[in-house]
């Protein structure tokens, strides 16, 4: 790279724009829920003028009967926001909620006589509303909120940006957590050829929490998010060497610092890849983004540096940050021990077998997780667990620790968020490593612990439904299960599932949840679930959280004591 280069990253400049006032409402704000007939549930309600949409998902609590609603909340289209009233919709309701609550009013604590502040700090709060600038009300109400999430790369994808955009009302900061074992796609190639960790799923959720406000931000996510001829080895190599050699139309709107920057990166892994005489590098479909975050990540030996760096270049504002799970230079397989004793290797002979042997060994084959093979495993996944690599027969299980800056960012944590997606290749690999069971089951029950479900079957999760869910969760966690192949296994830590799941959130008519029966185990095990409103885009029957309203039941969450 060169001194150049150096001096380059050292003098980049990111500017952030800030919204610089907001109108929110007083965090906790007691009320209840009237219905015609004028039955009150007390309880807590969140108000819709928190967010910007026209709907919102909440629920009014009971606490005799232990029962919740779940609700719509409406707004008209020009409507201001709400300060005290705001009405709502019933989506469903438990049986022993009346039949009558089909339209219902949220009473604000100002407009209800029987909803009583809770303590001191909130009628502090009204008073100084009134002298205090918004920036400072903004402050007194996120009271220092910070939210983890631990996730794959694709699935939580679609949410990402909507997450960053409405919980920066609530929280200060967001902290995405991502598995490096996959070795699929792109990142197989970069790692049969350079080895180190994979790199794709940090870059996919960095490209989705890029800024885009700019047209040069806007042409560097461009940039960074195309991938090359997925029909010719050589065209594929040919339209690399443009982009490599700065000539590519992508580089158009990227301005010469940034693009010296970016292309010393892209530069620095050609000549690695140049370096490897043993071993012919197949450009087919490649990811940019994957090839800059290589470079990156070799020049500075650290992939953590990789991921400053990417994510100065692509605006993501500071306030959230995204983590490797482990802190590795080396490169990872994962493996699954099956209930029968049989063991598969590798993240995508689990979730998605190609017909080749080996993914690790095939060159530029490309995964398609859509289209991936979805026949059944012969048995369930008892667990996940790492492997070193050290060549296709040289392998043997290895006890991870997580990186310590999670565990940094789960000790100051007020929320935990699991998310949906392929449950044990990419949200468990993350949850297996030493620490992080102890570190979620320290932060205690007050802390909002919430698990995303899946809204239909996969190949990881055939025939399992919301209870089979929790505790795969739970169990890695725990670091549960018995030996593999000899392998001793470390013993598991034995915490109820509700010590890490509080909030079980299920995407409408998803084919997971069990209805009443799944609710009904889940809420002897001390574990509430929320419904919310979902999507099927491609119309195959795979119904989807809808982001706005998955994003939306999280921040009423968050807003529970």
């Amino acid at each position: 790279m060169g001194g150049s280069g150096a001096a380059a990253v050292l003098a980049m400049v990111v500017v952030t724009e800030r919204v610089k006032s907001r109108r929110v409402l007083p965090q906790g704000t007691k009320a209840g829920v009237k219905s015609r007939s004028g039955q009150v549930l007390k309880g807590r309600v969140t108000f819709c003028s928190l967010f910007t949409g026209k709907r919102q998902t909440t629920r009014s609590y009971n606490k005799n009967t232990s029962s919740s609603t779940r609700l719509r909340c409406t707004t008209g289209e020009n409507d201001p926001p709400a300060v005290g009233t705001t009405k709502v919709k019933v989506l469903s309701t438990k049986p022993t909620t009346s039949e009558n609550l089909k339209e219902n009013r949220c009473l604000g604590s100002e407009n209800n006589n029987d909803a009583q502040p809770e303590s001191g700090s909130h009628r502090a709060l009204e008073e100084s509303s009134s002298s205090s600038s918004s920036g400072e009300m903004m402050m007194l109400l996120k009271q220092n909120r910070k939210v983890i999430v631990f996730s794959g790369g694709t699935a939580l994808n679609s949410c990402a940006k909507q997450m960053l955009l409405s919980l920066k009302h609530q929280t200060d900061e967001v902290t995405h957590v991502l598995p490096v074992s996959d070795d699929g796609g792109s990142t197989a190639e970069i790692v049969r050829v350079l080895g180190g960790p994979a790199v794709g799923d940090i870059r996919s959720r960095c490209l989705r929490l890029s800024s885009d406000k700019t047209e040069e931000s806007r042409s560097v996510n461009a940039l960074l998010g195309h991938r090359l001829s997925a029909h010719s080895a050589e065209e594929a190599k040919q339209e690399w060497y443009q982009v490599v050699e700065g000539d590519h139309p992508l580089w158009l709107g990227i301005s010469e610092a940034y693009k010296n920057t970016i292309r010393a990166f892209l530069v620095h892994f050609q000549q690695n890849i140049l370096r490897r005489n043993d071993a012919r590098f197949d450009f087919t479909n490649g990811s940019i983004g994957n090839y800059f975050f290589a470079g990156a990540r070799i020049f500075f030996r650290s992939l953590e540096a990789a991921i400053f760096l990417y994510s100065r270049v692509s605006g993501i504002p500071e306030t959230c940050a995204v983590l490797p799970c482990v802190s590795t230079e080396d490169r990872l397989v994962l493996g699954a021990e099956l209930e029968d004793g049989s063991v598969i290797r590798g993240q995508n002979e689990i979730s998605h077998p190609l017909s080749l042997a080996s993914p690790l060994s095939a060159g530029a084959a490309q995964v398609d997780k859509n289209a991936g093979t979805q026949e059944p495993l012969e048995s369930r996944i008892s667990r996940v667990f790492y492997l070193s690599y050290e060549g296709e027969t040289h392998e043997h299980e290895i006890a991870m620790e997580a990186n310590e800056r999670v565990l940094e960012k789960l000790r100051g944590a007020t929320c935990v968020v699991y998310g949906m997606g392929s449950l044990y290749t990419s949200l468990c690999p993350s949850l297996v490593l030493g620490g992080v069971g102890e570190g979620v089951a320290a932060l205690g029950r007050e802390v909002k612990k919430i698990l995303l479900l899946n809204g239909w079957h996969d190949r990881e999760i055939g025939g399992y439904d919301a209870v089979d869910c929790v505790n795969a969760v739970c169990s890695a966690l725990n670091r549960d299960g018995s030996p593999s192949q000899g392998r001793p296994s470390r013993g598991g830590l034995g915490h109820p599932a509700s010590t890490y799941v509080t909030h079980l959130v299920v995407p409408a008519g998803g084919h997971v949840f069990g209805g009443e029966g799944d609710r009904s185990r889940l809420g002897e095990m001390g574990i509430e679930v929320v419904e919310v409103e979902s999507v099927d885009p491609e119309g195959r029957g795979e119904p989807r959280f809808d982001a706005k309203a998955l994003v939306e039941a999280i921040s009423v969450i968050l807003e529970e004591t």
